[in-house]
């Protein structure tokens, strides 16, 4: 399995001083498990970034396509949409289109919610569920993103943009998604630790759900798929039977 290095470990060594006045633009989706930050807040808290030099690229949009040159968008987040225009400026070619926004909460946390969610659009694959019932799931998990995102950073914003669905429908469907894969092996019998160990690459969703369920003891939004998630992948429990009880809970 690769060794895990967290934004906390690889900044250690980095003062305020050295990032003062600093624009940083942060394409890692991702909660530091310490400090149950996503990474913008733990530039905030713990580096002194103020939020206007901060921003976050967010797809929908998997490397490999960019790599092959198929048509990808991206969206870049900032409180200074001037910051966000002049980069996603500079990231716009022939094969990539950019939007821009405001919402670097959301986004981010969009970004992390949607790794847990193809983890278990993974898991029920590999079951055997298909689909009709992948669709309810997904639709399902754009809702918990909805009412999470809604209570952490209650703003007016459109869950529907591809910043957000986008993101999770291209993580949850493609084959290039890690984390899907991860999901589907889980599904099919394998141990996490197993799994982790055949695919050699990270699969952000696995330590992503125990953060956000470590940070939704706070917030108490209703969140079944994720609970799901975290069971099966924390507590040992049945995927078949965790995933048979959440078809009871999904509408």
């Amino acid at each position: 399995m690769p060794n895990i290095n967290f934004i906390a470990d690889l900044f250690k060594d980095v003062s305020a001083e050295d990032l003062m006045d600093k624009k940083i633009i942060s394409a890692i989706k991702g909660v530091e498990p310490k400090t149950l930050k996503i990474i913008g807040e733990y530039f905030f808290e713990h580096k002194g970034v103020q939020e206007d030099n901060f921003g976050v690229i967010t797809g929908p949009c998997h490397a490999e396509e960019v790599a092959l040159e198929k048509l990808s968008y991206l969206t870049i987040a900032s409180p200074d949409i001037t910051l966000a225009e002049q980069f996603a400026a500079m990231l716009a070619t022939r094969s990539i289109k950019t939007n821009v926004s405001e919402d670097i909460y959301g986004t981010e946390y969009a970004a992390v919610l949607k790794n847990i969610y193809a983890v278990a659009s993974g898991i029920c694959h590999g079951l055997g569920y298909g689909d009709n019932f992948q669709a309810v799931l997904i639709a399902n998990a754009i809702r918990e993103i909805s009412r999470f995102v809604d209570v952490v950073h209650p703003i007016n914003r459109d869950i529907n943009e591809s910043a957000y669905l986008g993101d999770l429908l291209v993580t949850a469907y493609s084959q290039f998604s890690r984390n899907r894969t991860f999901g589907t092996m889980i599904g099919k019998g394998y141990t996490v630790k197993s799994a982790q160990l055949e695919m050699n690459m990270i699969a952000e969703g696995y330590y992503a759900v125990s953060c956000l369920h470590q940070i939704n003891k706070q917030y108490k939004v209703n969140m079944p798929i994720c609970r799901a998630v975290y069971a099966i992948l924390y507590e040992g429990h049945s995927a078949f039977l965790e995933m048979r009880l959440l078809t009871e809970e999904l509408t």
